[in-house]
């Protein structure tokens, strides 16, 4: 029942890194849009958002249950010493979704929607960017168990250039999802080049940061590169991931198929997730001077394990369901249109 458990934490994370960064990258991308498009891009986000908008804090929900129910002491840890990233992300998810659902339902279109607008942009960019702090912080070993003051404990812990490098790589990952979800929302051509292009220019940066990332890593001593280039798994993910680049690169975006772009899109993230998670596994949090917490040396007790496993069965029979009438009905909704 423990794979069980942690089979269910990987696949939360990866659909919360999908689905999220769709959603998350709408804003992204109206952050990144000339004045000219912002309005039409906006409304196009809206159109390809719609369905996964209504359910994907649930898979971040799902990940925060398994590891407080299952892995006190990860939670405890992590809650703990990145609990400043954890609330300015926080803050940007209720602000971002507070600005979103006024923006599009409130019943008086006034000068406030400018500011739900804006709010809505910049918390859309800001909890990404201190999402992946915190992926950047757990990955490199900079949490220190044995701190003696407030910088090195809660400071120190996340800020640094590698966990921000790793945040500005979530940032343009995002958006590049959010400009493959929406090539296939229009038959305009002119707005579908404009999508693709915008894909094209996340991609790159994407690419870019990731190549910072590993560099960065190698010359001060982290990690992150020995053990992601350091077993044969994750090099072949990394390598097919970089195949389906090229492929969308070379032949998908001159085809602009949106639902191509989006199954591809999706399985560069998911091989670059798996990449990295083995290359960790079973270390989920990495600590300054020690080897990390890994995941079966602090799983809660075997009765616990158990129960949680079968919670997870359970409540798949319900969710999973759910959520494909979900996107079921808002693709019929279109059809309608």
């Amino acid at each position: 029942m423990f794979y069980v458990v942690i089979a269910y934490l990987a696949v939360s994370l990866l659909l919360y890194i999908l689905m999220g960064g769709a959603d998350f990258g709408a804003g992204i991308l109206e952050f990144f849009s000339e004045k000219k498009h912002r309005s039409r891009t906006g409304k196009l986000m809206y159109e390809a958002i719609g369905p996964i908008w209504e359910a994907n804090h649930m898979w971040l929900i799902i990940v925060v249950v398994i590891l407080f129910v299952g892995f006190p002491v990860i939670y405890s840890t992590v809650s703990t010493y990145l609990h400043i990233p954890i609330l300015i992300m926080l803050l940007g998810v209720v602000a971002r979704g507070t600005a979103f659902t006024f923006r599009h339902y409130d019943a008086i279109h006034d000068n406030l929607q400018v500011l739900y607008s804006k709010t809505f942009i910049y918390a859309s960019v800001l909890t990404p960017l201190f999402l992946g702090i915190i992926a950047g912080s757990i990955l490199s070993n900079r949490i220190d168990l044995h701190a003696t003051t407030f910088l090195e404990a809660y400071v120190y812990s996340w800020l640094g250039i590698f966990p921000v490098l790793v945040g500005f790589f979530t940032v343009a990952l995002f958006g590049f999802l959010a400009a493959v979800f929406i090539i296939g929302e229009t038959d305009i051509e002119d707005e579908k080049k404009y999508a693709i292009g915008k894909a094209k220019g996340m991609a790159i940066a994407a690419l870019i940061l990731a190549l910072v990332i590993l560099g960065w890593s190698y010359s001060n001593d982290i990690s992150f590169a020995s053990r992601l280039l350091g077993n044969c798994v994750s090099v072949s993910c990394l390598y097919i991931a970089l195949a389906l680049f090229c492929w969308m690169w070379l032949f998908a975006f001159k085809e602009g198929d949106g639902n191509r772009l989006r199954l591809i899109a999706s399985a560069q993230i998911t091989f670059l997730f798996i990449a990295v998670a083995y290359s960790y596994y079973p270390v989920l949090v990495t600590l300054k001077n020690d080897f990390g917490l890994s995941l079966m040396d602090v799983q809660g007790s075997s009765l616990t394990i158990r129960y949680l496993g079968f919670a997870m069965l359970v409540g798949s029979v319900f969710i999973l369901p759910a959520l494909g009438y979900l996107l079921y009905s808002f693709q019929r909704k279109r059809k309608l249109w």
